[in-house]
């Protein structure tokens, strides 16, 4: 069992930026792989980022240069920095662990979540 707690979250203007945590704890995190998604109301849960155990990094379209993901395995810890935000990436931000060989970016690969934190962008 992993357990995931994501923090970080918060309100911020158009422009600004935000950094993600979360916390991994239950077994050897440096054997996974982390993965950011996010769900707006009424829409499907996106993928945003993700980092596997190898440090190979993906980044959906619609974030890549303006976010970074990262990981510390000897904090057991991910990051998401956020940069330039939009109202668009208005949404809860959601943390994901699994032993994902392939399809990072599939949120049913993902073993893991946490509960998420709001991210709110204003105008």
């Amino acid at each position: 069992q992993v357990q995931l707690v994501e923090s970080g979250g918060g309100l911020v203007q158009a422009g600004g930026s935000l950094r993600l945590s979360c916390a991994a704890s239950g077994r050897t995190f440096n054997t996974l792989s982390m993965g950011w998604f996010r769900q707006a109301p009424g829409k499907e849960r996106e993928f945003v980022a993700a980092i596997k155990w190898t440090g190979t990094i993906y980044y959906a379209d619609s974030v890549k240069d303006r976010f970074t993901i990262s990981r510390d395995n000897a904090k057991n810890m991910v990051y998401l920095q956020m940069n330039s935000l939009k109202p668009e990436d208005t949404a809860v931000y959601l943390c994901a662990a699994g032993n994902v060989l392939n399809g990072v970016t599939i949120s049913n690969r993902y073993d893991y979540w946490g509960q998420g934190t709001q991210v709110t962008v204003s105008s």
